[in-house]
């Protein structure tokens, strides 16, 4: 009887065949998942709560809350601009800076620059403060929202709001002033003395 040469290789060309042949078996299908039909609620955020706590707001909200104090521009709605503030100013722990001016008043200009260029007043107001910017011009006046308030002798004006609308003072600027712009010690002592107070 004759035996082949090479036996190993049969061995292994057997192997090699079954395995490929296992290759071209499609798997078994998994079990299809239930479908979940429970009623899901937008995630929302609780304006009583701190941002601290993990309750962040989301992007829409900081674009809203950053249009708040873009420009004096006579095409909002103070109204509803205060509520978004009242959001954030709970959600944050802050009080409401209502600074009432309009693009033509050259000392809320430079009030911007004053507080634009100074990053400690400036972190210290983001950090205590909504602030938001109410037109007062020629195209708009904002009558109905200002009503609300104690009469303006001068622009811009600032009313401290606490954290529900309510007003806590209003301040005129110009006892802020001094020479060609703002006083930076009184300017803080004034952001300081309204901020909340710290839990």
């Amino acid at each position: 009887m004759a035996y082949p040469r090479f036996p190993h290789l049969i061995w292994m060309t057997v192997l090699i065949m079954s395995m490929l042949a296992g290759c071209g078996k499609a798997p078994e299908p998994a079990a299809p998942l239930p479908l979940d039909t429970s009623v899901q609620k937008p995630p929302a955020a609780d304006p009583s709560q701190p941002v601290a706590s993990g309750n962040t707001p989301a992007a829409a909200d900081i674009a809203a809350v950053a249009a708040l104090n873009a420009s004096f521009d006579p095409s909002r709605d103070p109204f509803a601009d205060l509520e978004t503030a009242k959001v954030e100013a709970k959600r944050g722990g802050k009080r409401i800076l209502v600074d009432v001016g309009g693009e033509w008043c050259s000392w809320c200009h430079i009030l911007d620059e004053f507080v634009g260029g100074d990053a400690q007043i400036r972190s210290f107001r983001d950090e205590h403060y909504v602030w938001v910017k109410v037109n007062y011009s020629e195209e708009n006046e904002n009558k109905a929202f200002l009503a609300q308030f104690p009469q303006i002798p001068g622009y811009p004006h600032l009313f401290v709001l606490d954290n529900d609308g309510k007003l806590l003072h209003s301040q005129l600027t110009a006892e802020l002033e001094k020479g060609k712009g703002y006083d930076r010690k009184k300017f803080f002592d004034f952001l300081k003395q309204w901020a909340p107070p710290k839990v």
